[in-house]
């Protein structure tokens, strides 16, 4: 890839025209005259380094123009090194950038390789790949111009391997190169004499390079500076042999020389950005034709095109032939405006459209040119490059001489050069991202008036930027740009309007949160955005501040969420950072160097907003002093616990390593003592720490050994565990009758009355029974054998506070030998009794004892004498006394026995007397059985009290418990009753008298049965069906019921077919049936289900079935009428018919007419007498009929005369009535034909019935006649009221029947009530009135209602508008209002809902400023402030109150001084407070204010004027002297002027004595810098600030000083050292040409040695072969001698004058200031004793 580098023009590369037959110069001659030229010599001029030893592929330029410099002819070589090639070995050409011709600059090409493998690689020049693609373009690197103080670069580029054949140029080129790099292997310097000596010894040549005209090369001269060399100066002058001296000489140098201006487009001298080492076209054609594979290119190919000045006008034309292949295309100077077609050039890296038509924009087929390295656009007519797309290579812009505003474009990534002069460029918005652009030139433009565009250049470029408009960049301007804040560039960029670094800061707030307000939570304003100063793996914390009228808010609804991102620089895209998200960021190693950035996300609820951001400043490298940033302890405080401390650490960029970390114990006042062992981050709490708080202390220590400060944490006091206890244990022997002890280890804090219980085991469930509490101790008893006894330990501490309880089982408790003692019978001693015996059971179980009865006469116990047993030997410790102990002693024989069958010596025990017998009685009675008719009940007793006799028994029936009962005598003297069924529903009752077989008669006993008798269940004993199986006839149930009373039993006749299929008959269900025509051919039978009287049924029986059931014949028993024989009446009959099934019987009615004839009328079953029945018979015939067709005989009656009926009115009926509508009565009329009736409407208020309706007449109270027709149609009056209608029935004949008045049934309703033209009208401002026309019935309290109608048309109800009247709200405004009218009836009927038509839309009053007034003065640096003064009237001050919504401000600035004056706007000045400017002084300023509400609208402009600016009185605030504080540090002043235009401000430099208010000034020194130097050391420096207005008005001085100067660090220790030595020598240089004529850094050095001791100072001229060393100079500190000096030169650091007297004086050169200020030092130290300055101050050494 072709890299271009920069110099000092902006024109394409050219390719000179040189001959085939003027390449024949040997460049080893060349070499061999350079380095005749070659002199040593010293510089006393900066130096300029050039690495060449391993150059980088991309090298930073540098440029410097020299006016001085002479033009020298350029070496051509094939590949461009071992010696410098002029820049302007180029045709002359316009210049595309606009600007004025530059001065020279010298450039040599530096290929990314080691210098030091020049001599092993042998390759041809000629055949290098920059050569090979055209030889006359230049590798990108360049020399600085030649100036005074500084030197140009040099740079070697490597050779290769040659090839098969090589020509005369290869051969010489590599001879001269491996002759001069073999020597060295890297050139580190070099370095160019004063501007003077070149241009004396230059020498100019022109050489023929173009069919057209004549071009000038310029000759340069450079030195390259080799240190080892002693600096040899390699000069080009007159003998110096180029490819360039055989050219054609025949054309003029002085013709071209001349600078042409922009308008006449002429040629002018320029230095391009190079892509490749270029000869001139005939180098290149003639090396491609002789030597084509040499170049490896075909002769064919076509990789440039050249057409300037064509007047080319597109690039489609078909002459034009454009093709992918071409690399390099030179359109300039033709008609082209448009770049259709350039697509094509996939591989163009020059590509020159200058001055051409192009407008702009129509960038966009540029973006198929991605290898495009250099774009030429200069002279052409563009206005802007938005849509220049994005070039992945473009290294060189030139867009001068256009019509460009700004350069806003996409980001170019390799773009080095962008060149932008003579154009309409006013702004820096939409500055583009150039993350490599070093030269940057926007000369005539009008953004140059923009104070320090130079800083604001370098805030938007970066660190990249070299050169600002071809000078390099300013110390001045570098140090303003660093004062801008991290986030200038993108304010910048943005459209902030620069100001100066001192109002940065709020600005761009002020501007960053104009931008963010529309977007921010209502109610919330930004107050702050910042990030800490970043330094590595320290925390970084941003700060985002939201103020909440007027207070830092605290709501808890606004949520602030984080995102971290890191950036190369502030326009640079920044890269998030994963899970960064929090408020508090830790820089790694890897952003060090980069800008940090935070966007910060505020959330409200739910709503999220916008983000905001801040940006820092660039990450800092750590200190490496780890600290801890937070220390924690985690973990309960709890007796027993472990708890651990955790500690956040920041490593600041050191290595982590084991910190240190201990633990103190802090009682209740008293001071921590240090826990020993405790030395880990993790500790177990002891009883110890129990209402201790314990101290964590922690120490960072980094694996390099240093430590940071130990931070500690308290704890709260720690409490003692819950209470507990384990190993718990039970000692003892487990033997029965022995005590065991239950003990355990308690745990937590002190113990207190801890519990003790203990339990038995039982046998059969395995479970535990408590047996003892409240000791620890327990005696093992017998109970206890065989069993496990369980201790519980219940932990309780001192407090009281139990804990969990833990159990231990023992093993099984093991028995004694068995015994027993204090043995009782326990009982009463009578008969039939129960007696027991006890007894103490030791060494075995009182359960398996054993215990026998006895009964004996005696009631002395004699063995077991006389005892007859009345038992067996058992278990059972109980025993009842039999009848035959009666009149004996018991005696109870107990022997103990263990579990395992061994027994012991029985005991034995007599009762205390004799046995008792008991008078006769029943100890129980009881009857059992079930109470249920034919039941069986059973009575049972027992008899006690000696033998029984015949006991009487006796059974009763009770109808109640109560009751006496009566007796049931069958069953006396029997045990046993069979229920009959006369006990159902009673109880029953045995009655037991005992008898004793003496006859003595006991108590009897009565037991009453537990319920009543039950009934039986019901059945049937028999069912069978009696009478005939005819049809006709009734059939009856004969049946036998048993089981209680019976109730409704339930029938169910059934039919059944030949074939049995049984059929239920319907409604068939009682006792009896009477056989119809259905029966005929089946059998019948009922079924029974008996139903007891309390609805308990049985089981059903079934009869058997009689049949089949034969047929009668037909027949009509009976025919009869049925009604009345009367017109109006119906008439019917009823037939009775027998016979079989019935058929279709039939019948007809007939009239029977006075002449006997008979008028069929119908055959229906019922007739209906009309008015033509009037005096006419009626007969009827009925003929029955069978089914089967068989007729039986016709039966026919006749009826009475039909007579007419009276007229009456039989139906009358008044529908409901409503307002306006017709009443149509519905009236039916009997009686004949109806006649003319009479009619009278009546209106009542109240509802008539009965008598007082029939006697309505308008004489009643409260009736008024209203209408005498059938029909009326009610009117407003008759609502409410009752309508009555009289009505008078007549027949035709005249007969009148009764009137009959009818009154409707509610009085006439209203209509439904409606509204129309409802209409709002507005009464006042803010004061609307509803109106609307009512019909229906009586209004009542009709509903009002108020709606306001949105934008959107979406209609809302106004809540608690509801009266006709409405008042304006807030909530109306920007809406329109409707009315709403909603008829009510007086009823309280509600109608339908009518609105308006919506008014207009409803505003408040627009906001008015009475008058707009300005605080502060018309002074240059006052701040004015804008205030608005609202009218007094209420409603303006609730429209500001409530609807203000922003004040917008403008200021503006006279552009005229007299009259007539008129304004301009001032860019971004729109807030209330405007700070006068400098460039306002002389001018009027004036603020304009328009008061804008919620609802958009605006107020009347309201503005206000100041007088004509006056300057301020100059000052100068905020002065400091910045630098380090050592003596070889540059150092500043600065501060921030005000007061007008800054004049020529006076500054003086002096110099303090610490102590001392004496101050001394420092000769010449009046500038803003000053370098310190070895006479400060010790002094305080003092800069005195006067400032100066333009028009000469001083300011008050103003000084600063710094502290005291130290001596450098480097120079004071070896101070030290040579001091503490007390005799030193040092090698110098002593210059003994002083001419004044010669000039600087030109003479003869002779070398010398400089003595120096405790007692004096002397110079030496050491000796040589043929000389002795000679004292030429010796001074002592002793008088007379003590006012010897060592004096500087500030112009030469390398200088210093020995002044021994007035005579005796030497000047000395050393090679370093190090050196010098190392001499001065020592002497002026050595000197200490006789100088009045001690050494203390001067170089602060302790004595």
């Amino acid at each position: 890839m072709e890299e271009p580098v920069v110099q000092s023009g902006e024109g394409p590369p050219e390719k000179p025209q040189v001959s085939e037959k003027k390449i024949s110069v040997s460049s080893s001659e060349s070499a061999k005259r350079v380095s005749r030229t070659v002199k040593p010599s010293v510089a006393a001029a900066s130096k300029v380094v050039g690495q060449t030893g391993s150059i980088r592929k991309k090298m930073e330029p540098k440029i410097n123009s020299d006016s001085g410099s002479g033009v020298v002819k350029s070496t051509v070589t094939g590949s461009g090194s071992g010696s410098a090639r002029s820049p302007n070995s180029v045709p002359i050409r316009r210049n595309s950038t606009g600007g004025l011709p530059e001065k020279p600059s010298v450039s040599v090409t530096k290929r990314p390789v080691n210098v030091g493998s020049v001599a092993t690689k042998k390759t041809s020049t000629l055949a290098s790949d920059p050569l090979r693609r055209s030889l006359p373009e230049i590798r990108r690197s360049s020399l600085p111009s030649v100036a005074a103080k500084t030197s140009p670069r040099a740079g070697i580029s490597e050779t290769r391997k040659s090839g098969p054949p090589v020509s005369p140029v290869t051969r010489s080129l590599r001879t001269s190169i491996e002759s001069d790099v073999t020597k060295k292997e890297t050139i580190k310097r070099s370095s160019v004499k004063s501007a003077s000596s070149i241009s004396s010894s230059s020498k100019r040549a022109t050489s023929s390079l173009d069919s057209s005209g004549s071009s000038t090369l310029r000759k340069v001269s450079s030195k390259l500076f080799s240190p080892s060399a002693r600096s040899p100066a390699v000069t080009s002058g007159s003998k110096v042999g180029s490819l360039s001296s055989s050219m054609d000489r025949s054309s003029s140098f002085s013709g071209r020389r001349k600078a042409a201006t922009p308008e006449s487009r002429d040629s002018r001298f320029i230095v391009l950005p190079q892509v490749e080492m270029k000869a001139g076209d005939d180098v290149v054609k003639v090396i491609i034709c002789k030597f084509p594979k040499l170049l490896g290119v075909d002769k064919a190919c076509g990789e440039r095109l050249d057409l300037r000045g064509h007047r080319v006008r597109s690039l489609n034309a078909s002459g034009l032939n454009l093709s992918p292949n071409l690399e390099f295309v030179y359109l300039r100077d033709n008609l082209l405006s448009t770049l259709e077609g350039v697509e094509i050039l996939k591989r163009v890296k020059v590509l020159d459209l200058s001055f051409n038509d192009f407008k702009g924009p129509g960038f966009e087929p540029l973006e198929s040119c991605k290898a495009l390295q250099q774009l030429y656009l200069a002279g052409n007519q563009i206005t802007s490059l938005i849509s220049l797309p994005q070039l992945p290579n473009l290294e060189f812009l030139s867009v001068a001489q256009n019509k460009l505003k700004s350069l806003s474009m996409a980001s170019q990534p390799r773009l080095q050069v962008l060149a932008a002069s003579k154009n309409k460029i006013s702004t820096l918005k939409g500055f583009p991202y150039l993350p490599v652009l070093e030269h940057l030139r926007v000369e005539e433009n009008p953004i140059l008036q923009i104070s320090h565009l130079e800083a604001a250049s370098i805030l938007l470029v970066g660190p990249t930027l070299k050169k600002f408009n071809d000078r390099d960049l300013s110390r001045e301007e570098v140090a303003i740009a660093k004062r801008y804040p991290a986030h200038t560039a993108l304010c910048i960029k943005d459209g902030w309007e620069f100001c100066r670094p001192e109002h940065a800061i709020d600005s761009t707030f002020r501007f960053l949160v104009e931008q963010w307000r529309d977007n921010s939570p209502a109610g919330y304003l930004i107050k702050e955005t910042s990030i800490d100063q970043p330094f590595e793996e320290d925390a970084c914390q941003c700060h985002f501040v939201f103020v909440k009228d007027g207070t830092p808010s605290i709501c808890p609804n606004l949520v602030l969420k984080f995102q971290w991102f890191t950036g190369e620089r502030s326009l640079s895209n920044f890269t998030a950072i994963p899970e960064a998200i929090e408020q508090v960021y830790w820089p790694k190693h890897e952003d060090i160097g980069k800008v940090l950035k935070v966007e910060c996300t505020p959330m409200l609820g739910e709503t999220e907003y916008p983000s905001i951001f801040a940006m820092s400043s660039p990450v800092s490298p750590g200190t490496g002093c780890p600290k801890v940033v937070s220390l924690d302890v985690r973990g309960e405080l709890v007796e027993g616990n472990i708890i651990k401390g955790y500690a956040k650490v920041a490593w600041c960029g050191g290595t982590p390593g084991k910190c240190v970390a201990s633990w103190l114990r802090r009682r209740w006042n008293s001071s921590p003592v240090v826990i020993v062992g405790a030395e880990d981050e993790e500790y177990r709490l002891t009883l110890e720490d129990i209402d201790s708080s314990l101290v964590f202390m922690y120490t960072p220590v980094t694996e390099e050994g240093v430590k940071g400060e130990a931070q500690y944490k308290h704890t709260d006091f720690v409490k003692a565990a819950l209470p507990s206890v384990n190993n718990v244990r039970i000692i003892g022997v487990h033997v029965e009758g022995n005590i065991i002890k239950g003990v355990g280890d308690y745990f937590g804090g002190r113990e207190g009355p801890s519990k003790f219980d203990w339990l038995r085991e039982t046998i059969d469930t395995g479970d535990f029974f408590l047996v003892s509490s409240g000791t620890a101790e327990y005696t093992l008893t017998k109970e206890d054998v065989g069993r496990r006894l369980a201790f519980v330990y219940i932990p309780i501490n001192f407090e009281g506070q139990e804990g969990e309880s833990v159990s231990v089982v023992s093993e099984t408790i093991k028995q004694a030998p068995p015994k027993v003692t204090n043995v009782k019978i326990i009982g009463d001693i009578r008969e039939n009794n129960k007696v027991t015996v006890t007894g103490v059971v030791t060494g075995g179980s009182e359960g398996s004892s054993r215990v026998q009865w006895f009964k004996t006469r005696s009631s002395v116990l004699d063995g077991e004498n006389g005892l007859e047993a009345v038992s067996t030997s058992k278990i059972a410790k109980a025993f009842r006394i039999p009848l035959g102990a009666v009149g004996y002693y018991i005696v109870a024989k107990f022997t103990p026995m263990a579990a395992d069958g061994e027994s012991g010596e029985p005991a034995f025990v007599i009762s205390e007397k004799a046995v008792e017998t008991l008078p006769p009685s029943l100890n129980f009675l009881s009857i059992t059985g079930d109470y249920i008719e034919a039941g069986i009940v059973t009575a049972s007793y027992g008899y006690i009290g000696g033998h029984e006799g015949k006991s009487i028994y006796n059974w009763y029936l009770h109808e109640v418990e109560s009751d006496s009962g009566t007796l049931i005598p069958e069953v006396s003297g029997l045990l046993q009753y069979r229920i009959s069924k006369d006990a159902i529903g009673k109880f029953v009752s045995f009655k037991c008298t005992p008898v004793r077989d003496d006859g003595v008669v006991g108590e009897p006993r009565t037991c009453l049965g537990q319920e009543r008798v039950r009934p039986g269940s019901p059945r049937l004993l028999s069912l069978r069906i009696a009478g005939t199986a005819v049809e006709g006839t009734s059939l009856s149930v004969d049946k036998k019921y048993w089981g209680g009373e019976e109730g409704d039993s339930v029938f169910r006749w059934f039919r059944t077919s030949s074939d049995g299929i049984q059929i239920e008959v319907n409604n068939a269900s009682t006792a009896s049936y009477k056989l119809s025509v259905d029966d005929i051919g089946f059998f019948v039978s009922v079924s029974c289900e008996p139903v007891r009287r309390d609805w308990a049924r049985g089981p059903i029986f079934l009869s058997e079935q009689i049949g089949p059931i034969i047929a009668g014949p037909p027949t009509c028993p009976s025919l009869e009428f049925l009604g009345s024989m009367m017109e109006g009446q119906s008439l019917s009959f009823v037939a009775s018919y027998s016979g079989g099934e019935k058929g279709n019987c039939f019948h007809e009615w007939f009239r029977l007419k006075s002449n006997g004839s008979k008028e069929k009328l119908k055959a229906d079953e019922f007739l209906n007498l009309g008015i033509e029945d009037v005096g006419k018979v009626i007969e009827l015939v009925y003929t029955p009929v069978r089914s089967d067709g068989i007729r039986g005989s016709p039966r026919s009656i006749t009826s009475e005369m039909i007579a007419p009926g009276e007229p009456t009115g039989l139906e009358l009926i008044i529908p409901d009535c409503c307002e306006d509508e017709d009443v149509i009565p519905q009236k039916k009329y009997f009686g004949g034909q109806e006649g003319v009736g009479e009619y009278v409407w009546y209106r009542t208020k109240n509802k008539l019935d009965g008598s007082s309706l029939m006697d309505i007449s308008d004489t009643c109270d409260g009736v008024v006649t209203c209408g005498k027709t059938l029909i009326y149609t009610p009117s407003l009056e008759a609502v409410g009221a009752y309508l009555a209608l009289y009505w008078l029935p007549t027949r035709a004949d005249g007969k009148c029947g009764k009137p009959l008045v009818s009154i409707c049934s509610s009085p006439v309703n209203p209509a439904l009530p409606i509204v129309s033209n409802v209409r709002v009208k507005k009464l006042s401002s803010g004061n609307y009135c509803g109106e609307g026309e009512y019909f229906g019935g009586y209004e009542g309290s009709s509903l009002f209602s108020w709606y306001r109608e949105t934008n959107d048309g979406t209609i809302i109800l106004i809540n608690g508008a509801n009266s006709s009247t409405y008042e304006v709200t807030d909530s109306d405004y920007s809406c329109r209002l409707l009315f709403g009218y909603t008829p009510v009836r007086s009823d309280s009927i509600v109608g339908e809902l009518k609105l308006s038509e919506p008014t207009e839309v409803i505003f408040p009053e627009l906001p008015r400023v009475e008058m707009l007034a300005l605080t502060g003065k018309a002074v240059e640096g006052d701040i004015l402030t804008a205030i608005e003064v609202i009218p007094e009237t209420e409603t303006q001050q609730q429209v500001w109150s409530k609807y203000k919504k922003d004040i917008k401000y403008q200021w503006f600035c006279s552009t005229e001084m007299e009259y007539n004056k008129s304004f301009e706007p001032v860019p971004l000045q729109q807030s209330c407070s405007y700070k006068v400017r400098i460039e306002d002084i002389g001018r009027c300023l004036r603020c304009e204010c328009t008061v804008t509400d919620v609802f958009g609208r605006s107020s009347d402009l309201a503005y206000a004027e100041t007088s004509t600016i006056s300057p301020g009185i100059p000052r100068i605030d905020k002065l400091e002297i910045e630098g380090r504080g050592f003596h070889t540090n540059l150092y500043a002043v600065r501060g921030i002027y005000s007061g007008g235009k800054e004049g020529k401000s006076r500054i003086q430099w002096l110099r303090s004595m610490v102590g001392s208010p004496d101050l001394i000034s420092i000769p010449g020194e009046i500038g803003r810098m000053y370098e310190a130097n070895v006479d400060d050391v010790g002094y305080r420096l003092v800069a005195i600030y006067t400032p100066i207005r333009e028009d000469g008005v001083e300011g008050q001085p103003i000084s600063a000083s710094t502290d005291p100067i130290a001596v450098e660090p480097d120079v004071f220790k070896e101070v030290k050292q040579k001091l503490d030595l007390g005799s030193v020598k040092f090698e110098a240089l002593c210059d003994k040409d002083r001419s004044s004529k010669k000039d600087t850094g030109v003479g003869s050095f002779e070398r010398r040695i400089l003595e120096v001791n405790r007692k004096r100072v002397k110079v030496v001229k050491p000796g040589s072969k043929t000389s002795f060393p000679t004292t030429e100079i010796r001074g002592s500190y002793a008088p007379p001698f003590h006012e010897m000096e060592v004096e500087l030169f500030r112009n030469d650091q390398h200088r210093l004058r020995i002044v021994v007297d007035s005579e005796n004086e030497v000047d000395l050169m050393v090679h370093s200031r190090h050196l010098r200020d190392v001499i001065v030092l020592v002497i002026r130290g050595l000197a200490q004793r006789f100088n009045s300055t001690s050494l203390n101050s001067l170089l602060k050494i302790e004595t």
